[in-house]
């Protein structure tokens, strides 16, 4: 039968997947088209005069090497001026396009002074471009030039105004100090008659440019031609061939700004030299620039400028800046040429040269017009300044020696002798009544040398003086800083050399002090005082104080570090090398050269509160800081000891050793030795002990053996007088020191045996005390023998305890008992020792009274063994 199936009814669905594809492909259409029309790039026009240099399709724009742009058309404008190039540039780039944005040409140019744009020769012409600011644009004016300043590049922008160009060009370098710091980068007329150039300086000389700097032209070969001779020189050979600007700084001033304005000088002596003024000169045609304005026949200043004006000719003069100060109110001028007589002709020079002005200072303040005489004024009655001079030694000057200011003669040395004391060196002299006002009451002068040499890795430089230099000597003045003028009779100071002036006056200012030592060592007059290795002043001597018997050392302080001086300061002398070995290492210290050559004081500050010795020069810094005590010992002369050796306490360090010296009698050694300050009120009084340990070496084994590489140390127990002392007597032997409640007594034997200091006193196996000293009974029958007890272990002893000899092995041999061998521990074998045993316990009544003696047995009773009381501990 056959089976009929019912049909399945599918419902038809409303979306198809299938659709998806167009709409994804219509999204992604959509989203090409948009990135294809914000990636279209910008189109702009860029105005040139002409296209001289460009290529459709392949002159490029760049911005910091970077291609930003292409350009992609080129026509001539429409006023027919110049061509419109067209370029596309990146859409990324239309932040940049607006209307302070600058377009320039970039192609290969060759000048004097270098070449620019080298680039281009490999990759083509190209146009640069300089961001600006403002609304967005897409027309532009090409700039003729490139830009002052350029992406990338930073620095100051000055202008400097001048009459005349002369030399300079664009690409021009400035100047400091012959170091080329910038650049010229461009010029204009200003006006009729004046030029504004624009200097570039790099940014890391910015700093040197102020408000009051001057700039002056270098270009070329300067040439000074005259009767002494003839001067050529030039700044470098850039400026030779391309001109070039030099400038000066002032440290002082303030720095300058962009675009601040300078005036170009035409010379550095014009820039620099000294002060201006004016003189008014009625009918004296014989005058002109540059006339020469002398002194005394020195050339100090010259006329810069003639020029008309209502009171007649107008001259602009300049003294020299070395010679300003001679320039005063009352000074005169009068012009003066070649004087022809029958006798014969006068400055015979001038008929070549021309005349000059000639000048004579006077008083008062500097004017700024002065009137132009036709002749010499008449002399002031006015008397001559006569002064006295000393000095320490006679620097070469004699009678008829010239006195000078600026090598300007203004008086002479009538006399030179020893004044009554023969201390010193006197002259007589006389200034030039013209000159008096030169003179202060703190005046100084100064020897001239007749032969200088100066001599260096560079070279050798010999200079000489005038004849009469050489033959009398001479004194050159110079000024003093005080406003009262010296008078007739006032005595002032002549120094060998400016060095000694110096050094003169600054110790005048100088804070003195006193030190005490006992001993002088390297240190001489002149010896450096450091104060963190800074020299902050020096010795001026050092005397030998028979009565105190110790050296008393001046010194003398800079008064800029006198906050240095006060309760706290201490001083301590310098070791060329100082060297600090030990187990733990080596430390070496090495004072400033000038220091180690003439020895050398250092300064330091305690911490606020210490008690401070501020007159004492300590050995060390060590010493210094910590306010040692210096103390005396004497030990016999078989000690060995030696300087820088410890003081030490219960192993502490307390103090060290300064000097050591054996006696006069050749049996005892004297020991200079200090106590650091915190530990010596501990170990000054009279019955404090002092000790040597050496290393000691037996069957027992080494104590102190750290000596055998140190050397020897002192040892030193605190006493307990009241009575304190600074010299004390040293022993061999390790002294007793009792410790508080410390349980002593006293042990006799008839002989020492093997017994020492040291000794052990045993209970039961453990070492409870030792034996501290030992010596001879009064009538020498026994040995008698100190010891001690542990505090912790005083209960164990009263007036039942018996003592027993440990020391060594004791052998008992019998004929019928055969040999019996008895011996204590290892170290009572080696060391020898004491055992101890108590039968009773210890109480009131039997408790060991002052200076209690026991018997040293040497042989134990076995019943002693026995004994077991109960002790109870008593602390």
């Amino acid at each position: 039968m056959t089976q009929v199936q019912t049909p399945k009814i599918v419902k038809k669905k409303l979306f198809s997947p299938i659709w998806l594809l167009p709409i994804i492909a219509l999204a992604l259409g959509a989203w090409l088209g948009v990135k294809s029309i914000r990636e279209s790039g910008i189109e702009v026009t860029i105005h040139f005069p002409s296209a001289t240099g460009m290529d459709i399709g392949k002159t490029l724009v760049k911005y910091q090497g970077l291609t930003v742009g292409k350009v992609v058309d080129m026509s001539i404008d429409d006023q027919l001026q110049g061509v419109d190039v067209k370029v596309i540039m990146d859409y990324r780039s239309e932040p940049f396009i607006n209307q302070g944005t600058k377009f320039w040409l970039v192609k290969p140019k060759a000048t004097i002074t270098g070449v620019e744009g080298l680039d281009t020769l490999f990759s083509g012409n190209y146009i640069s471009i300089l961001p600006g600011e403002g609304k967005s644009e897409t027309y532009f004016e090409a700039e003729t030039k490139a830009p002052v300043i350029t992406p990338g590049v930073e620095g100051l922008i000055v202008n400097i105004t001048s009459d005349k160009l002369g030399s300079l060009d664009v690409g021009s370098p400035v100047f400091y100090r012959q170091i080329p710091v910038g650049q010229i980068v461009g010029y204009h007329l200003e006006n009729a008659e004046q030029i504004l150039v624009t200097a570039f300086i790099q940014q890391q000389y910015a700093e040197l440019v102020k408000i009051d700097s001057q700039f002056w032209n270098v270009s070329g070969i300067s040439v000074d031609a005259s009767l002494s001779g003839i001067k050529v020189s030039s700044e470098s050979l850039a400026s030779l061939l391309a001109g070039g600007i030099s400038f000066s700084s002032n440290s002082g001033s303030t720095l300058a700004q962009n675009n601040h304005e300078f005036a170009l000088y035409d010379s550095e002596d014009d820039a620099l030299g000294g002060t201006q003024f004016e003189l008014i000169a009625n009918g004296s045609e014989s005058v002109s620039q540059n006339t020469s304005i002398v002194y005394r026949g020195i050339q100090i200043g010259q006329v810069t400028k003639k020029s008309l004006s209502d009171n007649g000719i107008l001259l602009d003069a300049k003294i020299d800046s070395m010679y300003q100060e001679l320039l005063t109110e009352s000074a005169n001028f009068w012009l003066e040429g070649a004087d022809i007589s029958l006798s014969g002709i006068k400055h015979p020079e001038r008929l070549i040269t021309g005349n000059v002005i000639n000048f004579v200072p006077g008083s008062g303040p500097a004017k700024q017009q002065y009137q132009l005489l036709t002749q010499a004024p008449e002399p002031k009655n006015i008397s001559k300044l006569l002064v006295t001079l000393h000095s320490d030694s006679n620097p070469g000057v004699s009678a008829g020696a010239e006195i000078r200011y600026k090598q300007i003669k203004i008086g002479q040395v009538l006399s030179a002798k020893l004044n009554d004391a023969f201390t010193q060196v006197e002259y007589q002299v006389e200034i030039a009544a013209d000159f008096a006002e030169l003179v202060s009451k703190n005046s100084h002068f100064i020897a001239e040398s007749a032969l200088k040499i100066d001599a260096n890795l560079d070279g050798v430089k010999v200079k000489t003086n005038d004849f009469n230099t050489l033959t009398n000597g001479a004194l050159s003045l110079v000024r003093g800083t005080n406003k009262a003028l010296a008078t007739d009779g006032d005595s002032l100071y002549v120094f060998a050399s400016s060095e000694d002036a110096k050094v003169f006056y600054s110790k005048q200012h100088l804070i003195k002090k006193r030190l005490i030592n006992q001993d002088a060592a390297d240190l001489v007059a002149g010896s450096p005082i450091y104060y963190k290795k800074m020299q902050i002043g020096e010795v001026t001597s050092v005397q030998w104080q028979a009565a105190e018997n110790n050296f008393a050392i001046d010194i003398a302080i800079e008064r800029t570090f006198k906050s240095l001086l006060n309760e706290q300061t201490v001083f301590w002398r310098n070791s060329a090398l100082s060297i600090n070995a030990s187990l733990s290492g080596v430390e070496v210290e090495v004072a400033p050269l000038m220091g180690a050559l003439k020895g050398g004081i250092s300064l330091g500050l305690l911490e606020q509160g210490k008690v401070v010795n501020s007159t004492s020069l300590y050995e060390s810094k060590l010493l210094a800081m910590s306010q040692a005590k210096p103390i005396k010992l004497t030990f016999p002369a078989t000690v060995q000891l030696t300087s820088k050796a410890p003081i030490r306490y219960l192993g502490h360090k307390v103090g060290e050793v300064e000097t050591v010296t054996l006696g006069a009698d050749l049996n005892k050694l004297n020991v200079n030795a200090y106590l650091y300050g915190e530990y010596a009120a501990n170990f000054v009084q009279q019955d404090a002990a002092y000790s040597v340990v050496t290393a000691d070496i037996s069957l027992a084994g080494i104590t102190a053996p750290e000596t055998l590489i140190s050397g020897p140390y002192i040892e030193v127990y605190p006493g307990h007088s009241v009575t304190t002392s600074s010299e004390f007597i040293g022993t061999i032997e390790k002294p007793v020191y009792t410790q508080a409640n410390e349980l002593r007594f006293t042990l006799s034997d008839s002989s020492l045996g093997s017994i020492k200091s040291g000794t052990g006193i045993f209970f039961r196996g453990i070492k409870i005390g030792q034996v501290d000293a030992y010596e001879l009974s009064q009538q020498g029958t026994g040995v008698l023998m100190q010891a001690h007890v542990e505090n912790k272990y005083k209960h164990l002893i009263n007036q039942t305890s018996v003592f027993w000899d440990l020391s060594g092995v004791k052998v008992d041999v019998g004929i019928f008992s055969g040999a019996q061998i008895e011996t204590g521990s290892l170290e009572t074998i080696l060391a020898g020792g004491i055992a101890v045993a108590t039968q009773a316990t210890t109480t009131s009544t039997n408790e060991l009274t002052s200076k209690q003696t026991f018997i040293l047995n040497s042989e134990i009773d076995p019943a002693w063994l026995n004994w077991s009381p109960i002790q109870t501990s008593q602390n």
